[in-house]
């Protein structure tokens, strides 16, 4: 899977550092023209198992972590932005040993926070419940496939399936809602409908399926073909419209045309620009409604394009996010390429930018893996 924090960013004319841009012009029909929807920090790339419940043992950064006082301060501008929602990730969040008053302040500040831990021998019952005793909103674990051997071949010994179960049986108890991460690649898009009904019977609150994104070049041969796209999306659809939890898409932005197709049909009408114009300030993707902050404070459109935009040690996270070339590009529509600049649904969709990149080097190239022709 891409993650621009497990490499350098790569040099790209959008991705130049900011110098005296100009701030971006409101529109009051897109608040994340000056707001990001998601901010996803990445704490640590650790994955050792490390900290207890215990204060900070020193502000100082920690292997280009982001120190303590620069943690508070990141939740501080996330409040100040008023973000409706915080994710904390890794690696394994649990070595930071500031964690729990980072929850805690997150709380505090009225920050809506959401924390992705690995299925690791540290998360413990006992753990959970004084989780939950933060404030936190939400628990996300990777489950990676309906089998053991699926999600064991993706995750190993650091996060078994065994102890994913286990951990989110542990939230049910506790009483805190657990989000469900896939990964879907060739290796496992046949297991979608198993997927599907499994978390029907584990009660989760959210599935986010993550389409997948090569890191590197070599890993293209794992990529869904824009038909298996298709055959996901269709999974997806017909799940959502049955089950009790929020089926959530990223790097799948075409699956937002895909909805509208499938309730045209349904409906016996015909898409209109308007219908599709009201539902472009809705959509969010990279770097329109999303950010990514990288262990070391180094700003990305999402997780998955790895083109850094500034840093937060140096940069008002607000002034990146409303300023960088590169984040004005992406939420620029007009600036696609190929068929995403002819296709009516670019303001719903607008084709994963990470992929893009992945597949071609350039964020404003073509969607790859999309089926629909303009």
């Amino acid at each position: 899977m891409s993650n621009p924090s497990s490499r350098h960013a790569e040099a790209h004319p959008l991705a130049r550092p900011l110098r005296n841009c100009a701030r971006a012009p409101v529109d009051p029909l897109h608040e994340f023209q000056i707001r990001p929807l998601q901010i996803t920090w990445e704490m640590t790339q650790a994955c050792a198992p490390k900290a207890r419940r215990k204060r900070p043992r020193s502000n100082a950064p920690h292997d280009r972590q982001l120190s303590t006082a620069e943690a508070f301060h990141l939740i501080d501008q996330a409040a100040d932005m008023h973000v409706p929602l915080l994710v904390l990730s890794g690696g394994n969040p649990l070595v930071r040993p500031d964690l729990f008053p980072l929850l805690e302040y997150s709380c505090r500040r009225s920050v809506r926070t959401s924390l992705t831990l690995l299925a690791s021998p540290e998360l413990t019952r006992d753990l959970i419940f004084e989780l939950k005793g933060t404030g936190l909103m939400r628990i996300g674990l990777w489950l990676e496939g309906s089998t053991p051997a699926l999600h064991d071949a993706a995750r190993g010994a650091t996060s078994p399936c065994r102890r994913t179960l286990e951990a989110i049986g542990w939230c049910h108890e506790a009483g805190l809602p657990v989000q469900i991460n896939t990964t879907i690649a060739r290796r496992n898009f046949h297991d979608v409908d198993p997927m599907i009904e499994l978390l029907v019977r584990l009660d989760v609150a959210l599935w986010s399926v993550f389409f997948f994104v090569p890191a590197v070049p070599e890993q293209a041969g794992n990529l869904l073909s824009a038909e298996e796209h298709e055959r996901v999306f269709a999974s997806l659809y017909a799940a959502s419209k049955r089950v009790h939890f929020t089926i959530k898409t990223n790097e799948g932005q075409h699956y937002q045309r895909y909805l509208l197709e499938q309730r045209a049909r349904e409906s016996h009408t015909r898409i209109s620009e308007s219908e599709i114009l009201a539902r472009a300030p809705k959509n969010v993707d990279d770097g329109k409604g999303l950010i990514f902050v990288n262990h070391a404070g180094e700003v990305y459109p999402s997780r998955f394009l790895p083109l850094s935009s500034g840093n937060v040690t140096r940069t008002p996270l607000r002034e990146i996010y409303a300023s960088s070339p590169l984040f004005l590009s992406l939420r620029d529509r007009s600036q696609l390429k190929g068929k995403c600049r002819r296709c009516m649904f670019r303001n719903v969709c607008g084709g994963s930018r990470a992929r893009a990149y992945a597949c071609t080097g350039d964020p404003l190239a073509e969607e790859p893996c999309c089926a629909y022709q303009p």
